[in-house]
Formats: structure tokens, C-alpha cells, sequence
């Protein structure tokens, strides 16, 4: 996976050791890319963790969008968000992130306040996927909401009750996903703001889903209808040549 993440040197605590980290900094090497020998104690404190492999790279700071900039170099028909409203763990975050960034999502939207932000442990959920798609901060999630829908995007919100099948919505065009806090969902004033509700199809015996796991549903569901829809754009094409 290229995530144009770019390395400028390496910290390596006994890894080298190890035949897998050592063909890795051999590679980076190559590419000029300095590297340090260290003590174990002296990574885990530049990490701000001790879960760590023995290797750690400084790399060029994470960049964010603002939302106005972002719809502006997105075009319409193919805009793609994910936002998240006071979701706090960061196992969670990042599993979502890696989630989005998989399924083609343009942007992870979320507030400055009462929200998980970028940690180590976060970047580690992301599987190094945190440059793979853009993140975006916003003052007020439900104000970024009314921008959205004023751009063209449906908004809906992933939630439980009230809430229509998301395999009988309509989810081909521009659209955004919201998904909620792990504990209380998604807050009563954001979904207001949403054009609607949708929920997945649930048929055992379990209620919910970790947020991580049904977001990750949710994205794939659109995924498969916007495949859909390039399939059936395709196969018109085709009949309209061979008529």
C-alpha cells in the first residue's frame, strides 16, 4: 500500500534482529532515509507507548483539510464522507479511518471537541492508512452537516431506531455516513440535521455492533451499489452502441 506517506529517518531499538525489520530499513536506506540505533526506553518514549515493534519513523506532519476547502476539490457526483460524532475510544477512530479509507472515502469529518484526536494509538488502529484519506476538523458537526447537504451531499445517519434499511436507500450519488458515540449513538440534534436514518440488517440474536464494525458494514454497502451503478452505466453504453 502507497500511503505518500514521505520518511525522513528511522529510531531502531534491537529490531534489526529481526529479518523483517531489517529488510525494511535496508530499503529505506537505499532511498537515503537515515537511521538510528537506540535504546529500547529511549522509543518507547519518543513513541508515547511501549506497544511497539523496535522501529519508529519520523515522517512529514499529518495534514488536515478544512471542509470548504475539501468540497471544493471534490467533484460533485463522486463525493464520498465519513463523519463522526464524539466517537472517544481510539482503537475505535482508528479502525474507522482504515474502514474509510478502504472503502474510497474522500474525508473522515469530525469535531474538534469531545472527540477522539490523533495519538499513537490511533495511528496504530490505522494501519498506516491515516494518509490515505483526508481528515477533517470542524467546530460543529451538525453546522458541517447543513454545508454538505447545502453542496448537494445526502447525509444519513447510521442508527437503530426509526431508521430505514440502508439495502433500500438510495446511496449512489454524493453521500455522507454519520456514526455515532460508542455508548449513546449518534446525538439527537446531529441526526436531526441528517436528510434521514438508515440501519443495517441485523437478523441473529445480537442488538448492535461496535461502531468500528458497523460503520465499516455501512461503507461497504455503498461500495456496492455505486459498483452497481457503474456496471449498469456500462451495460447501457453497450446497448446504446449495439442499437
Amino acid at each position: 500500500m502507497d500511503s505518500g506517506l514521505r520518511i525522513h529517518s528511522l529510531l531502531c531499538a534491537g529490531g534489526r534482529k529481526n529479518s523483517r525489520v531489517q529488510k525494511l530499513v535496508e530499503i529505506l536506506q537505499k532511498q537515503g532515509v537515515d537511521m538510528e540505533e537506540v535504546e529500547r526506553a529511549a522509543l518507547t518514549k519518543a513513541c508515547g507507548t511501549d506497544k511497539h515493534q523496535g522501529i519508529a519513523a519520523y515522517t512529514d506532519p499529518l495534514t488536515r483539510k478544512d471542509l470548504t476547502g475539501l468540497l471544493s476539490e471534490t467533484p460533485p457526483g463522486e463525493r464520498f464522507f465519513l463523519l463522526l460524532d464524539e466517537v472517544t475510544d481510539p482503537h475505535n477512530f482508528g479502525a474507522l479511518i482504515r474502514s474509510a479509507a478502504a472503502a474510497g472515502c474522500q474525508a473522515v469529518i469530525y469535531a474538534r471537541d469531545r472527540s477522539c484526536q490523533v495519538t499513537p494509538v490511533v495511528e496504530k488502529a490505522a494501519a498506516g492508512t491515516l494518509n490515505c484519506v483526508a481528515l477533517c476538523q470542524v467546530t460543529n458537526l451538525s453546522r458541517a452537516i447543513a454545508e454538505l447537504k447545502h453542496e448537494g451531499v445526502w447525509v444519513y445517519g447510521l442508527a437503530l431506531e426509526g431508521a430505514s434499511s440502508i439495502y433500500a436507500t438510495d446511496l449512489r450519488g454524493d453521500v455522507a455516513l454519520v456514526a455515532g458515540s460508542e455508548g449513546r449513538g449518534i446525538r439527537p440534534g446531529v441526526l436531526k440535521a441528517c436528510d434521514g436514518a438508515v440501519k443495517i440488517f441485523m437478523p441473529g440474536r445480537v442488538e448492535s455492533l461496535n461502531v468500528s464494525v458497523a460503520t465499516g458494514v455501512a461503507l461497504f454497502e455503498v461500495v456496492r451499489q455505486r459498483m452497481q451503478r457503474g456496471e449498469n452505466r456500462l451495460s447501457n453504453k453497450k446497448s446504446m452502441e449495439n442499437g
